[in-house]
């Protein structure tokens, strides 16, 4: 790949067959040639961060494939990087966008259901901020209301606006359900005050562990409304 390198393994998803992904290579890619990333407030820093395997996505995708699920529920994945868990769900049937901001997610996205040979799902950009617009040519913006809402280490900046919360009250039906594994982020009491505030209750189960890295501390916080 022109500007930056990549692999390929495969990864094992606790309940769930192997996935074969694509990834970047480490966290020393950057190709941003036409800018498409700065101008989505994308730094070099963070512009790898979307093609990692991260523990917190390992454990939403193991908690996705044990889920059950309800015939004709939608789901959308939010900040999904490789959508991990969109890929768990799209293999057992389930009707799922994956979305993240992140000009290559898409790409990144097609070739490893390519690659695990799997039929098209729906992709779309998922900016917070209400009035962002997708970048030209690229992905449809997120669409519509939807039954399930998934995330994983989505807090890891300070939101005092609220962009992630209002994004989230704006795509979830009046009767919906998020789920969010967060590694234990500062952040995360905010969010839940403010999910409160739009009549979510809220309950969590700690995890620990598993996912591939023994030290992993944090915990699968879920939402329900309605």
């Amino acid at each position: 790949m022109p500007g930056y390198e990549v692999k390929v393994r495969s990864l094992a998803i606790d309940g769930a067959a192997d996935l074969q992904i694509r990834s970047l290579f480490d966290n020393d890619q950057f190709a941003d040639p036409a800018g498409a990333a700065q101008a989505l407030g994308i730094s070099a820093a963070q512009w790898p961060l979307f093609g990692q395997v991260w523990p917190s996505g390992l454990h939403l995708a193991a908690a996705m494939a044990v889920r059950p699920l309800t015939e004709g529920e939608r789901i959308l994945e939010i900040g999904c990087g490789l959508a991990l868990a969109s890929l768990v769900c799209h293999r057992r049937g389930a009707e799922v966008t994956a979305s993240d901001i992140h000009p290559l997610a898409g790409a990144f996205l097609l070739e490893n259901l390519r690659l695990n040979a799997l039929a098209p799902m729906r992709y779309c950009h998922g900016d917070w901020n209400e009035d962002a617009v997708a970048a030209e040519g690229g992905a449809p913006k997120v669409q519509g209301r939807f039954d399930l809402i998934i995330g994983s280490d989505v807090l890891y900046e300070r939101d005092d606006g609220g962009a992630l919360a209002a994004f989230i009250e704006r795509h979830a039906l009046p009767r919906c359900e998020l789920l969010i594994v967060d590694p234990n982020r500062s952040n995360r009491a905010a969010f839940v005050k403010r999910m409160a505030g739009l009549g979510f209750e809220f309950s969590e189960t700690l995890l620990s562990a598993g996912a591939g890295r023994a030290d992993y501390r944090g915990r699968l916080m879920r939402f329900v409304r309605g």
